[in-house]
């Protein structure tokens, strides 16, 4: 089995890094493919991303909190779920837990990982981690200066509606919206 996985993997041959920001790095390898082929891969090195997932399951339907900022990149602004980089030696359920409490103000009492994925796996080396937080309690937000942020609860049929018609247009809140609308046990919180 490990000689498979070793014939399945790209063997680097030269690496250079080409940038160094505050968020992420940039290398340009020089890699030789498990086919036998010589290529050269840029790749964006991130520390890895916490996606919040918060659900109020109080009512007969639970309400996904979703939040409304300007992307930059995107060139407008986009619903989307509170996310965020993890820091440096930070585990990633305190980088939920204070991402949720940065862009929203909400404390979560139950919290549980429910999905794990690369965000662009072709030229991108960041994970992004789905965590599902349920027993919300509202608190006041304190967002980075740089962040203007609304808020609003939507309830998961109307939320799932707005992903499969193309009202939500960010990927990672796309997939764990389907993933709470699809899963047999939604109604559930995590304990």
């Amino acid at each position: 089995m490990a000689a498979m996985a070793k014939k399945q993997s790209a063997r680097v041959l030269s690496s250079k890094t080409v940038y160094r920001g505050p968020v992420f790095t940039v290398t340009t390898d020089r890699v030789l493919e498990p086919g036998g082929v010589k290529a050269r891969r840029d790749v964006v090195h991130h520390p890895g991303s916490v996606v919040i997932l918060p659900v109020d399951d109080t009512g007969r339907e639970p309400r996904v909190l979703l939040i409304r900022q300007f992307r930059h990149a995107a060139g407008k602004p986009l619903w989307e779920l509170p996310a965020g980089r993890i820091d440096a030696g930070e585990a990633a359920r305190a980088a939920a837990a204070r991402e949720l409490i940065e862009e929203t103000g909400f404390r979560a009492t139950r919290w549980k990982r429910v999905l794990f994925f690369y965000a662009s796996p072709g030229f991108l080396d960041e994970t992004m981690a789905v965590w599902m937080a349920t027993g919300l309690r509202p608190g006041a937000a304190a967002p980075e200066d740089d962040e203007n942020i609304r808020q609003r609860f939507f309830p998961l049929s109307v939320a799932a509606r707005m992903a499969r018609s193309g009202r939500l247009q960010d990927g990672k809140t796309i997939a764990a919206v389907l993933w709470l609308a699809s899963s047999p046990r939604r109604h559930r919180s995590p304990r």
